[in-house]
Parts: structure tokens; sequence; C-alpha cells
């Protein structure tokens, strides 16, 4: 058995207070107006902010680059050591670390915040997974299947399957609330 290092981590993580908690069907205190240029760019610097000392305490190197396309802040983590971000950049630790730098981010701006994260081409990595799972897909109907149900995923990637989709001739729809969100493929 090989013993592990204990971290300290000492991120600022956002904590709810009772002034930001909205009870379910009470509103919401996030701004959601659609976020100009300039919001956008201070929602990356801040994403950039609260994952560089995520990466200081880790003792993990790592460029951070900032770019705002489609309406949302992207933020890129990249390394010149090979394998220096394969901890953090498999697609769990990825989506749970984007979760927690958009809080990070609306807890400092007051503002709903969509930004993208990606760690060491993550975002490739992903891509690639959700062609080779609509080609599943589209194999089992072609197969006979009348629809094939994918599993949850979220809102951006729901949106490159449908893209996928739609390039390969079929249609798709996303069915179920929040976390359980999924999207079903059929012929068009």
């Amino acid at each position: 058995m090989t013993d592990h290092p204990k971290l300290a981590f000492d991120l600022p993580v956002p904590v709810p207070t009772a002034a930001s908690v909205v009870p379910a069907g009470e509103g919401d205190h996030l701004d959601r107006t659609p976020s100009t240029v300039a919001q956008l760019e201070e929602e990356g610097d801040v994403a950039a902010d609260y994952i560089e000392e995520l990466l200081d305490i880790a003792d993990i190197d790592g460029d951070i680059e900032l770019d705002v396309r489609g309406g949302r802040a992207h933020v890129r983590v990249e390394s010149d050591k090979p394998g220096s971000l394969a901890l953090l950049a498999n697609s769990e630790a990825v989506r749970s670390l984007q979760e927690l730098t958009r809080l990070a981010v609306q807890n400092r701006t007051g503002r709903f915040s969509r930004l993208i994260l990606d760690i060491g081409g993550s975002r490739d990595n992903r891509q690639t997974e959700l062609g080779q799972l609509v080609d599943r897909a589209i194999a089992r109907i072609e197969e006979g299947a009348t629809q094939a149900s994918l599993p949850a995923m979220s809102s951006y990637e729901r949106k490159l399957v449908h893209d996928f989709v739609a390039d390969r001739g079929y249609v798709s729809e996303s069915y179920g609330e929040g976390a359980e969100r999924h999207t079903v493929v059929r012929r068009a």
C-alpha cells in the first residue's frame, strides 16, 4: 500500500450565505441577463485566479489562456510537462472543477456563469468521445432500433451531440430535467 501525501487545499470555496440562498421556486439571486464581452472577460479573469491558486496549492505547473467565444468565457489550462495535468484532465475532474470555478465566479460577480473549462485538451478528448457515442447510437438504429437514448450529460455536451447527430442526417431531442437530462437519437 502506498501512502499518499495529504494535501491541504486552502482555496476560497464559495459558501452560500443566508442572503444568497433562495428556496426553490422563489426566484433566482443571480443576474442572468446576457453578459457583455467585458463581463465575460471579467469571468475569465476571476476563473483564472481561482484555477491558478488551485494549481499552486497542488504544485501543478500549468499555463492559463483566456478567450471569449459564443457568449461564454473559455479558460484553458495547458502544460509543457507531459502528464502534469493528467490527474485533472479526466472528464469527471474537469466537470467538477468547472462547476467549482463557476461557483467562484458567480460568488465574486453576482452573475450566472456558463464558462467553459478545458484542462490539457480535455474538451477535444470529450468531443471525440461524444462523436463515438453518437456513432454507436446510430449503429443501433441502423441495426433496427427505433431510437437510441444516450446517458445524461451537460447542456454543452448535449449541444455537441445534437450537432453530431444532425451532421450524420439523424434527429435528436433532449428529455428529462436537471442532472438527468439526456438525448434521444432517431431517424430523420
